[in-house]
C-alpha cells in the first residue's frame, strides 16, 4: 500500500468504467453479470455521453461534474493558443497537462472529485486508458492516480518501485489493474471515493467489427471484470460496510464507414493556407472534429460557416451561437464545432445498427474503415450505460429521462453527505425525472 494512504471509515462510493461500452450491448447474451447488477440497482434508460463524445472530455465532465463549457477541455484533440499562434495538441499525453496550464492558466476550471474529498476520507483512482484521461481525474494532485505512464500521490509526487502500476494497455492489463484495485483499494484503503477506469471494450472496438467474434469475446471478459468488483463491494457490505456501487461507460461506438480529411476539404476550398498551416486548425476528434481560426484570419469565418453548411459529410455544424446550448468551451480561437455525417438505422456487416463518418486523424494514428469510432452526436455512441446499485436507488428502478456523465460526481457527492450545489449536473437519488 502506498505511503500517504487514507483509511476511510465511513460511507464510501466505489465505481467501475468500462470504457465504449455501448448501452444496447448490456444484453443477457452479452453481459449477464451487468444485467444481474441492473436487476437489483437502477438503470438510467437514456444515459448520454457528452459533446464530443470521447474519453478524455468525458473523464473531465465525470469527474467535475460539469459539461465541458464548464470544466474547459473541448476535446481528446484540441488546439491552444500561443500568444496569437494556435498549436495542435493531443490530450492524451502525459506533458499535455503541463501545457494547458501554462497556456490557459489552468488544466481545468472547475473542482474535481478528488479535491472535494481531500479532506473527507480522500479518493483513489485506478486508470488503464490514455495518461491524459486518467491525470484529468486530478491535475492538481490532491489524491492518488495510477497509470502505466506514471502514478502520483498528493501533491502529484510521484509513486515509485513496487507502488506503481506497471501493465500493458490490452484487456489483460485490464484485469490486473481491477485485481490490485479490488485488493489494494476496495479491501484494503477503503478511500471515500475509488474508480477503477478500464480501457475495454473501447481498445478493442477502435481494432475489430462492432458484433465480429473478438469484440464478443471482449464483451465477455469486461463482464467479468464487472462481476469481480460487484462481489468485491457485495462482501464488504456483508462486512457492515455502507458503499454505493456505479458501473458504466462513457460513450458507444459507431462503425466508420468512411474517413474525412477535412483539413484537405478546407485547403482545396481556399479557406486554409496549407495541410498543416495555423491559420485554421482542424482538430480531429473521432466522429466530431474542431476548427479554430486564429484572430488574424478572422474575417475567412463567415465563408468557413457556409462551406461547412454544405457538405454532405457534415451531419451537424455548430458555431459559437449555438457552443452554450451544447455545452461546447467558448474562446481560444474556437470557431466551429461538426459531428459528422451519421446514420442510426444503417448496420454493419454483424448486423449492428449505427455508421458514422469520422474525421482523418493526425498524429500519424490510422485511418480504420469498418471498426468502432467515437466523438460525435450518432445515437450509438451517444449511448453509454449507468448503473447506480445503494442507497438512494431503488431495486429494479429505471430513470427514463436523460441522464448524462455530469450527473456522476453530484450523485457521489450527495451519497457522501458532500455539497454538490451549483454543478452543471444533479444528483440522482431518489430521482424520477418524469
Amino acid at each position: 500500500m502506498a505511503a500517504g494512504s487514507q483509511i476511510n471509515s465511513g460511507r464510501r462510493a466505489v465505481a467501475l468504467i468500462l470504457d465504449g461500452l455501448r448501452r444496447d450491448f448490456v444484453t443477457p447474451e452479452h453481459t449477464p453479470n451487468l444485467v444481474a447488477l441492473k436487476a437489483r440497482a437502477t438503470w438510467c434508460d437514456s444515459h448520454r455521453s457528452v459533446f464530443p463524445s470521447v474519453t478524455r472530455v468525458v473523464s473531465s465532465s465525470f469527474a467535475t461534474g460539469y459539461r465541458p463549457s464548464g470544466h474547459g477541455l473541448a476535446g481528446n484533440t484540441v488546439a491552444l493558443l500561443n500568444g496569437d499562434d494556435l498549436e495542435l495538441y493531443d490530450v492524451g499525453k502525459p506533458e499535455f497537462l503541463g501545457h494547458k496550464e501554462r497556456l490557459t492558466g489552468h488544466v481545468l476550471r472547475q473542482p474535481t472529485l478528488t479535491e472535494r474529498l481531500a479532506e473527507t476520507g480522500g479518493a483513489v483512482i485506478f486508470n488503464n486508458v490514455s495518461p491524459g484521461a486518467a491525470y484529468m481525474h486530478d491535475p492538481r494532485g490532491h489524491g492518488h492516480v495510477y497509470h502505466r505512464a506514471g502514478s502520483y500521490g498528493p501533491g502529484r509526487k510521484p509513486i515509485e518501485g513496487s507502488d506503481a502500476l506497471s501493465v500493458a494497455g490490452d484487456i489483460a492489463g485490464d484485469r490486473a489493474v481491477l485485481d490490485r484495485f479490488i485488493a489494494e483499494v476496495v479491501n484494503t484503503r477503503k478511500p471515500a471515493f475509488a474508480l477503477a477506469w478500464l480501457g475495454h471494450p473501447d481498445t478493442t472496438q477502435h481494432e475489430v467489427a462492432l458484433g465480429s467474434p473478438r469484440h464478443l469475446e471482449a464483451l465477455k471478459i469486461v463482464d467479468g471484470h464487472a462481476k469481480l468488483l460487484i462481489e468485491a463491494v457485495d462482501a464488504a457490505r456483508a462486512a457492515g460496510e455502507d458503499i454505493l456501487l456505479l458501473i458504466g461507460s462513457d460513450h458507444g461506438h459507431q462503425t466508420v464507414t468512411g474517413i474525412v480529411d477535412i483539413a484537405g476539404e478546407l485547403v482545396a476550398a481556399g479557406l486554409k493556407d496549407s495541410a498543416q498551416s495555423g491559420d485554421v486548425v482542424v482538430a480531429p476528434n473521432g466522429t466530431a472534429a474542431l476548427i479554430y481560426v486564429d484572430r488574424r484570419n478572422a474575417d475567412r469565418i463567415p465563408a468557413l460557416g457556409r462551406f461547412l453548411g454544405e457538405q454532405g459529410w457534415a451531419g451537424r455544424v455548430m458555431g459559437p451561437d449555438a457552443f452554450a446550448a451544447a455545452g461546447i468551451p467558448e474562446g481560444g480561437g474556437l470557431a466551429f464545432a461538426v459531428a459528422l455525417k451519421a446514420d442510426d438505422e444503417g448496420v454493419n456487416e454483424f448486423g449492428v445498427p449505427g455508421l458514422s463518418l469520422a474525421a482523418k486523424p493526425v498524429g500519424g494514428k490510422a485511418d480504420r474503415l469498418g471498426c468502432g469510432q467515437h466523438g460525435g452526436l450518432g445515437r450509438y455512441e451517444q449511448s453509454p450505460f449507468l448503473i447506480l446499485d445503494g442507497p438512494g436507488f431503488a431495486r429494479g428502478h429505471e430513470i427514463s429521462a436523460e441522464t448524462s456523465a455530469i450527473d456522476i460526481a453530484p450523485s457521489i457527492l450527495t451519497f457522501l453527505d458532500q455539497p454538490a450545489d451549483g454543478l452543471d449536473g444533479r444528483a440522482l437519488q431518489n430521482r424520477q425525472f418524469a
